[in-house]
């Protein structure tokens, strides 16, 4: 049965009933515009849609300290999916509610491929209601970039430590590292043939020649994270937005399901249907014209 037919058949239960409806949206590349920032047209038509009742949330490879700050003032309150599924985090308590930690035997391999790919990354670890990121060095362009835009607009902390292997005993949760094709596809082949893990690898939207593998437990995905929002808050329609390849697993989890039109093909292809795009605030735009 396709989305489509499923959504009818919601819509008719009990009558004229209305189904609980929760819009879920990836951020960079389908709500942000191209400098990563929420439009003021954007701002503006979330608190909008807010003050309608509709129900919003996120569903991203960004952390808490990022999506709380993005958010901030919007009025969006369902927890939010972040880490690519890693973690599902309450907005207003400002706590975790799900974590999918990396299994004990896995942190190695994850370390060794690393290394000796030659990749400058960072691990993320949670504990309790905080999210500490660790890094080795700062060898590539991309982590360079990566750690300065994130402390300077959102004053995220990164701990140095002389190697990895000192905090394979922490809570870790999630490794994510931005590089070149050249280094980063040999360790997201390995890392994909790895017992115990989930490897996202996709091109970054805003750089040439730059890859972004993220890689986390088996178990954690878009998918995961948004089908537990659903059991767990009550929803029973779930509409969402993506545009890159790592919204394939959210686009699964979805009873409808819309591509911006700047996203990749095989999103454009899956979806059921295809909108203005992230830089006209194609998703903001949908919800005020067709969220209910």
């Amino acid at each position: 049965m396709t989305r489509r037919l499923r959504l009818t058949n919601i819509l008719k239960k009990d009558g004229q009933m209305r189904s609980k409806t929760l819009y879920i949206t990836d951020l960079d590349g389908t709500l942000l515009d191209s400098g990563a920032r929420l439009s003021d047209f954007a701002r503006e038509g979330l608190i909008t849609l807010r003050e309608r009742g509709l129900n919003i949330s996120v569903a991203t490879a960004r952390t808490a300290a990022t999506v709380v700050s993005i958010l901030d003032g919007t009025g969006v309150n369902i927890p939010a999916v972040l880490m690519n599924g890693v973690s599902v985090f309450d907005l207003r308590k400002k706590e975790y509610v799900r974590v999918n930690r990396i299994a004990e035997n896995a942190k190695g391999e994850i370390v060794k491929t690393i290394h000796d790919c030659g990749l400058a990354g960072f691990f993320y670890e949670t504990d309790g209601s905080a999210l500490r990121t660790y890094y080795e060095n700062l060898s590539s362009p991309g982590a360079v970039d990566f750690m300065r835009e994130r402390q300077e607009r959102y004053g995220k902390v990164f701990i140095k430590v002389d190697s990895f292997d000192e905090i394979l005993s922490r809570p870790l949760v999630y490794y994510s590292v931005s590089d070149t094709q050249r280094k980063t596809q040999p360790a997201a082949k390995l890392l994909e043939k790895t017992a115990g893990l989930r490897c996202e690898y996709y091109k970054d939207i805003y750089k040439e020649d730059c890859f972004y593998l993220e890689i986390c437990d088996e178990k954690a995905s878009k998918r995961t994270a948004v089908e537990f929002l659903k059991k767990e808050y009550g929803f029973d329609r779930v509409v969402g937005f993506g545009d890159n390849y790592n919204d394939l697993s959210l686009l699964e989890a979805c009873d409808e399901f819309y591509a911006v039109q700047n996203a990749v093909d095989i999103i454009k292809e899956k979806a059921d249907g295809v909108i203005e795009p992230n830089s006209a605030d194609g998703v903001v735009k949908y919800l005020l014209e067709n969220g209910v």
